[in-house]
């Protein structure tokens, strides 16, 4: 099989973007030459490698093969660019990290902080659903990922990172704010909005009710954190957020913090990668530097600030 690696790459590009002139634009070539790469590579395989169906390209099963291959390919190149880098005592690259969309909330502050001790390192941050980021461990597309609830149907490797409280909130004049304690049962009547089905702070808190033997009444499921933070300021129900989620000042937000029986749920963040995966030395850095802001005092910091403005 005749394939060059410009072909590979060009053919990736197709793949991520979905389009033939969103690659040329990232390729810095024209539409035509994308074409003519494409009408090569599938040649030189011997077998269609995707279709346009109402304008939206999809891979057929040896595009999906060549793209796994190709990825694979990319990566190992770029890998051995950073050590090559490392031998000369340079650190530099891009990161590639995917992270849940809670994870948002201090993710940039620790990648900032990496960014400033390696001037030379690009990041490539991937914020989305919990879904997303699965499917990008999946397909191998990250250094590594964030997230509270690990997939089990995977072989992966995972280290606990941050803890991850989950607080149950309600908005500030709720009948409930001025509690000092309250059982579980004292929600039975209460209506709840939740993270949509799949997300991790959804599947943690769905699982936290059952084994207490509650069952919440469902107003509302939405994907997004600030939604639901407006929406039960709104005063259409109670929420499970996690404690990174509610900002510098929760009151401000025109929320509280119940004081219920059995929260916070206590989660966790983990670092996650597929099992046996060889880390560039550029993420091997990464978790260095993590480990080492652990050490001096940062993870205390980001914990206890964040219990405080739970409060």
């Amino acid at each position: 099989m005749n394939v060059t690696f410009r072909q590979l790459q060009v053919f990736l590009a197709v793949v991520d973007t979905g389009s033939v002139s969103a690659a040329a634009r990232r390729c810095h070539v024209t539409q035509p030459t994308v074409s003519m790469q494409l009408k090569e590579l599938t040649e030189a395989v011997g077998m269609p490698l995707y279709e346009v169906v109402s304008k939206r390209l999809s891979l057929t099963a040896a595009g999906e093969e060549l793209a796994r291959t190709a990825r694979a390919m990319s990566e190992e190149w770029a890998a051995l660019g950073q050590r090559i880098d490392g031998l000369r005592g340079l650190t530099r690259g891009r990161l590639r990290v995917a992270v849940v969309s809670t994870a948002k909330y201090f993710m940039p502050r620790l990648l900032g902080g990496f960014c400033a001790r390696y001037p030379e390192v690009d990041i490539a941050l991937e914020v989305l659903n919990r879904d997303g980021v699965v499917q990008r461990l999946r397909e191998n597309r990250d250094d590594l990922c964030i997230m509270s609830l690990p997939p089990q149907d995977l072989a992966i490797e995972q280290q606990s990172f941050l803890p991850n409280p989950l607080l149950l909130v309600a908005a500030r004049n709720h009948p409930l704010a001025s509690a000092s304690s309250l059982p579980l049962s004292a929600l039975v009547e209460e209506r709840f909005i939740l993270r949509e089905p799949g997300s991790g702070t959804r599947l943690a808190g769905d699982a936290h009710f059952a084994a207490h033997g509650f069952r919440p009444r469902v107003r509302m499921e939405l994907g997004s954190n600030e939604a639901i933070k407006q929406a039960v300021a709104g005063g259409l129900g109670l929420a499970v957020l996690s404690r990174h989620a509610l900002g510098e000042h929760v009151a401000d937000d025109g929320l509280v913090v119940l004081p219920v029986e059995h929260f916070p749920i206590h989660a966790n963040w983990f670092i996650v990668s597929l099992q046996g995966k060889r880390r560039s030395p550029l993420a091997e850095a990464f978790l260095q530097y993590l480990a080492d802001q652990r050490e001096a005092g940062l993870r205390a910091g980001l914990v206890e600030g964040d219990v405080a403005r739970g409060k």
